[in-house]
């Protein structure tokens, strides 16, 4: 058959062939909202507020991590049983004890009770140790969770599996899947702020992993506020560039880069980095406001504590929580510790000196944000938490000082604000605080009750990499309905 106008039938089913593949992978495309004109259609914010799956209880999230493994048998799970036990060996209690969990095997002791004293607060009758004594008037407002656990006992993945329900780094955290759900309430400041420990203590373990945004586009992952000197490096430009001149710039880097992102519009860390310009230049004038306490009233200075020695540096940063989250910022972390032993809550030895001192440096700060919160109606649609990455045993680990070794068996937690049941208990150790016991709570279980709170379903807020649909609570989590008011 001759060729119709120099077109053979070969070149015709080829052409057709290829048309109906390119047909296809628009399909595929589409779907994966990779297409340019997709890419267009979408809002070219990423961090733009976005509505959640339902009706919220919380706007956003402020995350006191507790860095290092707090004790629970010395914080918020008071064991008066473990006074009987105290002197006496663990296997009296667990005839299968083998210590496959504390890093200090040669070092194991007898149980010991708590050095601390606790008095019952609030109408609820919340057991409180003598260190959180600011902390116990706000006994009514917290729903303490009393049978969490995880699976690491050593601090670098167990804080990866607390921040990202991962236990090892490339997943992104809490923090950058709330972003990515919820985008920001503000366009002139980051939608995720990170404060770490300020005194010489250095960052925790996993350093900026634990607010990393992993696979998810780089625009979701934390800011972190350095915590000496400027807290952002190069926030004011060169003193010789005017304003104009800095805008035509922007400009013309935006239309550049731009050009290239639409030729490319599955490059996410371009179209982060394109935000990130613009998000830069916003903060030079939203930032600096942001981050000036000196607009605060004295009283406001007394009732963090801002001026007392001890705890001077955290108030600081619950003060900066505070005017960042009322000005749009959607989730900030700080973290309470530094990176190891006795420079955060990891108390080997002398935990009644760790404690009370890493508690003396965080009880009136984390107190006077709830009050402060609570004073302003911002509590009321503000989630706050206090966690850490794992418990501690509840026999000694021996010492001049004893103190005690890792134990992922059983950790603690409150929640307050947003949504949450104040003055109430959920769950139950063993009564010597070995092992979670009664509804055990894993991490997975307190992050999904987290998302529920803002808004999110755990198992709808997915994002899709290397061919799987990813979630930040994988294949597991419920929801903590009765921590829900």
């Amino acid at each position: 058959m001759p060729p119709i106008n120099g077109l053979h039938r070969r070149h015709a089913l080829q052409h057709a062939g290829c048309g109906a593949g390119l047909l296809g992978l628009a399909g595929l495309l589409h779907d994966e909202g990779l297409l340019a004109a997709d890419s267009e259609a979408k809002n070219l914010n990423p961090l733009a507020a976005k509505q959640p799956h339902f009706p919220a209880r919380a706007k956003r999230m402020i995350w006191i991590f507790v860095n290092g493994g707090p004790s629970p048998v010395d914080t918020w799970n008071y064991r008066p049983e473990l006074d009987r036990w105290n002197g006496k060996s663990i296997k009296e209690f667990d005839t299968a004890f083998e210590n496959t969990t504390g890093f200090f095997r040669n070092a194991v002791g007898n149980l010991m009770q708590s050095p601390f004293q606790f008095e019952p607060q609030g109408e609820c009758g919340l057991m409180v140790p003598e260190i959180f004594p600011h902390l116990g008037r706000h006994a009514d407002r917290m729903a303490v969770i009393r049978s969490g656990y995880t699976e690491s006992n050593n601090h670098s993945p167990a804080l990866f599996a607390m921040n990202t329900g991962m236990p090892r780094m490339g997943f992104p955290c809490v923090g950058s899947w709330v972003s990515y759900g919820l985008g920001s309430e503000s366009e002139n400041l980051p939608a995720f702020v990170v404060m770490s420990d300020p005194k010489g203590r250095g960052l925790p373990k996993g350093h900026a992993a634990n607010w990393s945004a992993g696979y998810l586009p780089g625009v979701y992952q934390g800011t972190w506020l350095k915590p000496d000197g400027p807290p952002i490096s190069n926030l004011q430009r060169p003193s010789q560039q005017t304003d104009k001149a800095q805008r035509n710039s922007l400009d013309l880097l935006r239309e550049l880069n731009g050009i290239h992102l639409q030729q490319h519009p599955q490059d996410t860390e371009l179209a982060a980095r394109i935000e990130s310009f613009e998000l830069a230049w916003r903060m030079q004038s939203a930032a600096p406001e942001a981050l000036d306490l000196t607009k605060e009233p004295q009283h406001i200075h007394d009732l963090y504590g801002i001026g007392d020695a001890q705890c001077d540096h955290f108030a600081k940063q619950c003060l900066t929580a505070r005017r960042l989250v009322e000005r749009g910022v959607r989730f900030v972390q700080i973290y309470s510790g530094g990176m190891e032993n006795q420079r955060s809550w990891d108390g080997h030895s002398d935990i009644e000196g760790n404690h009370r001192q890493f508690a003396g440096e965080t009880d009136k700060p984390v107190a006077g944000l709830l009050g402060d919160l609570a004073e302003s109606g911002l509590l009321e649609d503000t989630l706050v938490v206090w966690c850490g990455e794992f418990g501690r045993l509840p026999i000694a680990q021996t010492g001049n000082k004893p103190g005690r070794d890792h134990n992922p068996h059983h950790l603690v937690a409150w929640l307050a604000g947003g949504g949450v049941r104040g003055g109430m208990t959920w769950g139950n150790s063993d009564e010597i605080g070995y092992k979670s016991a009664e509804d055990p709570v894993h991490l997975n279980d307190l992050h999904a009750t987290i998302l529920h709170l803002l808004g999110l379903d755990h198992e709808q807020l997915t994002y899709r990499y290397n061919g799987r649909r990813f979630r930040l609570t994988d294949v597991a989590g419920k929801v903590i309905h009765n921590l829900l008011s």
